[in-house]
């Protein structure tokens, strides 16, 4: 499966904002963001007072790759959950936010269960959970309303559950899940609304940019 495996820091600096792509470390003085607050690359901070005023093709792009990079989705991937946004009923951009929030690497994260994306995927790949009672390992799975997710008795000793029990309550759960901390369990109440997805996102752009 192909994956990024370079730094991530550097993706949020490419993008000029926190993308919250490595978890704690986004709210500390160790930010890229807050160290260096500009393009990565060899002309360093300079480099930004020699850029053109963006065209509109330029600002597209960037908000397909905030998008594509704050998912955790490769550009093949990407375009396949556009063209199945596309083909449903209702706002493209919003059905397409709506895909990807229903992943289930993306609803780990959610539920407080991963400090980021990028670590709900590797806890999933790893196969640390069950849904509705069978092992899976598919990050990229569609939750659908009704579907349970808990960790798996295999997987309960280890420390980093107990890490996650002691933080407490997630103040950040979205409506659509209910999580019992307690248990580990989380269970997808309903799909997401656009109103619910609180991400620093413009879809419409996205839109845009794939209908040239």
């Amino acid at each position: 499966m192909a994956r990024n495996i370079g730094p991530v820091c550097r993706l949020c600096r490419r993008e000029g904002e926190k993308l919250f792509l490595k978890g704690a470390r986004c709210l500390s003085g160790k930010c890229a963001i807050e160290r260096r607050g500009y393009a990565p690359g060899q002309h360093g901070p300079n480099a930004n007072t020699k850029r053109k005023k963006q065209s509109d093709f330029s600002v597209q792009l960037r908000e397909k790759q905030k998008m594509r990079r704050v998912y955790g989705v490769l550009e093949a991937q990407f375009r396949r959950y556009f063209r199945e946004a596309s083909r449903r009923k209702g706002v493209t951009g919003a059905e397409l936010l709506v895909l990807l929030e229903r992943r289930l690497d993306n609803v780990i994260y959610r539920a407080g269960l991963a400090p980021s994306r990028s670590a709900a995927r590797q806890l999933v790949v790893h196969a640390h959970f069950n849904l509705n009672g069978s092992p899976i390992n598919v990050p990229s799975y569609l939750v659908k309303p009704g579907d349970k997710i808990v960790v798996r008795d295999s997987s309960r000793g280890l420390n980093y559950w107990k890490t996650v029990l002691a933080d407490g309550d997630t103040p950040s759960m979205p409506a659509w899940l209910r999580a019992e901390r307690s248990t580990l369990l989380t269970t997808i109440n309903a799909l997401p609304k656009r109103e619910e997805i609180q991400v620093p996102l413009k879809e419409q752009l996205v839109v845009e940019y794939y209908s040239r």
